[in-house]
């Protein structure tokens, strides 16, 4: 029996990464060369001052001021095409993974087993887009909301949900008419699969906004739907099972262990049951709130989704800055992680075996196709446990290379039209801040040590750099990575060879898979200092609740991203400061 995830509200927080850690950020090329770590203002070293450590008095860095590092890092140029056809693309292309979502995850008939309300989808963090909706349904819906709130016969009733899903109102949730009778219907078989927008879209909630959920309102292409419980909703799936290679799994070429946010022993096998991925995916503290495990290596590490607006600032691609380009970003979501079934295949085998060795990697496959095979999930040809994947990709490539990760290739145009669409997208214009603080914020930003990663305007493409992961680590010392959990002794590093190696945990991500494929050092890359008001916490595994608390010294020197203002309000000058900045010409 599914888990109840979506019948009684809950306060989920939402989790998102510190202003240095995010899921689209920058990395550098081979010739590149990283700065030095920002000097830690909490530590007593040269750059803290008599003033209380303040970013902006004292250090050389504050003296004289600066927009961004001087060396900003190479360029990482991608192919655009027509930004009206990527809209189309963004919105409602699935390069056929509906065969996944439908067949083998089965996640629409998890839907109707579960009777999943309107209400209950929201509460998930879904959306729903007001203008894919008839008139007399929007009419229907507003006459409701106004009479009864949410608790009207409309959005409690599950036959909505199918109707909302066939109008493809649901971001990102799209209904393909794979049974020809030109009429979108889940019910008479009709498939249903995943875009971009899923992730990376949200409405202005100008008709109804749940409270830490989902909204009905017009569509906004780019943000973060920072509530959107994707573990739950995976769990909703009548067989969840065939997500094993996105969870926290356990091998044994691994020594029976498992790495993730959920304690090793309970990391997932071939053998594990239904109920068991369900709970793992359906606990926020394993599979939190915003998130998406973006690397199929086995590792329960869940990444806070990043938005996907102005790209054209924001390369290279991933957690580690792994993926130079975004069009082989793209094409790395939808031939390995929107249908995973690519892994059983001889390139997705190989994949494995680069992120987790050969042993490991055989072994995950093999594990994989054992579950496809067990749980009677038909290929496309129609016969059990084969012809897989289902995503329509030319077969091409050395598998493993950026550009064909598992050896295959969708449409090539339309990855570039694509980029031209989410290249046009603006960030959310700022509102609800003091404009006057973050003016003064901005001096105490451009004067201090922030500038040494960061630039001051946010329409200048991110520093291309990674920081690498001891620099991370604002005192970093053997003792404080002794005193780190290392969870990680016995996985073989495939990426060779792995640079900058300190053998401790800040990141999962980074330690199982970095940018090391493009020879560069393990560590994180620079993201878009854009929509931060939106965001309700940081740092990667969102133990910090605000940005005034992320740059508060009362974390301590040892805190990851420990670069701080001491100056109670200069502190939250620079904070206002983050908040006002947007992408507005």
């Amino acid at each position: 029996m599914k888990p109840d995830v979506f019948r009684a509200r809950r306060r989920w927080t939402a989790r998102a990464l510190c202003a240095c850690l995010v899921a689209v950020s920058s990395g550098c090329s081979d010739d590149a060369t990283p700065p030095e770590p920002p000097p830690n203002l909490d530590a007593g070293t040269d750059a803290g001052t008599d003033a209380g450590d303040d970013m902006d008095a004292g250090s050389d860095a504050g003296t004289q001021g600066s927009d961004g590092p001087a060396d900003q890092g190479p360029d990482f140029p991608h192919e655009v095409g027509d930004p009206a056809s990527g809209q189309q693309v963004f919105r409602f292309e699935t390069f056929g993974n509906e065969g996944f979502w439908t067949n083998a995850l089965r996640l629409p008939e998890g839907i109707v087993a579960a009777g999943l309300t309107p209400k209950q989808a929201l509460m998930a963090g879904l959306s729903v887009d007001v203008e894919a909706l008839d008139p007399a349904t929007q009419q229907a819906v507003a006459a409701e909301l106004a009479a009864q709130g949410t608790d009207g016969p409309l959005l409690n009733d599950p036959e909505t949900t199918l109707k909302l899903l066939n109008a493809n109102a649901v971001l990102g949730v799209v209904v393909k008419d794979t049974n020809g009778d030109g009429v979108l219907d889940v019910a008479s078989g009709d498939q249903v699969g995943v875009s971009c927008a899923l992730c990376h879209a949200i409405t202005d909630g100008s008709v109804l906004a749940i409270p830490e959920g989902g909204s009905v309102g017009k569509r906004i292409d780019g943000p973060t739907p920072h509530t959107l419980n994707v573990g739950a909703i995976l769990a909703l799936a009548a067989n969840s099972r065939a997500y094993y290679p996105l969870t926290q799994v356990k091998l044994t070429a691994n020594g029976d262990t498992s790495i993730g946010r959920a304690p090793s022993e309970m990391g997932l096998t071939e053998a594990s049951t239904e109920e068991e991925v369900d709970a793992y995916l359906s606990n926020p503290n394993y599979y939190p709130i915003g998130s998406f495990d973006d690397a199929p290596d086995g590792t329960g590490a869940p990444q806070h989704i990043a938005p996907f607006f102005r790209t054209d600032l924001a390369a290279p691609f991933g957690t580690p800055g792994d993926v130079a380009r975004l069009e082989n970003f793209n094409n790395l979501v939808y031939t390995v992680l929107l249908d995973p079934t690519s892994l059983v295949t001889e390139g997705g085998r190989m994949f494995l075996m680069a992120l987790g060795g050969e042993a490991a990697g055989q072994e995950m496959a093999d594990d994989y196709l054992q579950i496809l095979q067990e749980t009677g999930v038909i290929g496309p040809g129609g016969v059990v446990g084969e012809g897989f994947p289902y995503v329509t990709a030319s077969t091409m490539g050395t598998p493993g290379d950026e550009a064909f990760p598992v050896g295959r290739r969708v449409d090539e145009q339309k990855l570039r039209d694509l980029n031209a669409y989410t290249d046009s997208l603006q960030a959310p214009k700022a509102m609800g801040f003091d404009a006057a603080a973050a003016m003064r914020g901005k001096e105490v930003f451009r004067t201090g040590s922030c500038v040494q990663c960061h630039n001051v305007d946010p329409n200048r493409r991110v520093p291309s750099f990674i920081v690498p992961m001891n620099q991370l680590l604002a005192n970093y010392t053997p003792v404080i990575l002794a005193e780190r959990p290392v969870q990680l002794p016995f996985r073989p590093m495939a990426f060779d060879p792995i640079q900058n190696d300190v053998s401790t945990i800040f990141d999962d991500k980074t330690v199982v898979v970095d940018a090391s494929r493009r020879g560069q050092p393990r560590g994180s890359a620079m993201p878009l200092l854009l929509d931060l008001a939106r965001k309700p916490n940081f740092l990667h595994d969102s133990s910090v609740a605000s940005l005034d608390a992320l740059l508060d010294p009362s974390r301590g020197p040892a805190a990851p991203h420990a670069f701080y203002v001491a100056d109670a309000a200069q502190r939250m000058d620079v904070v206002e400061f983050l908040k006002s900045l947007d992408t507005t010409p």
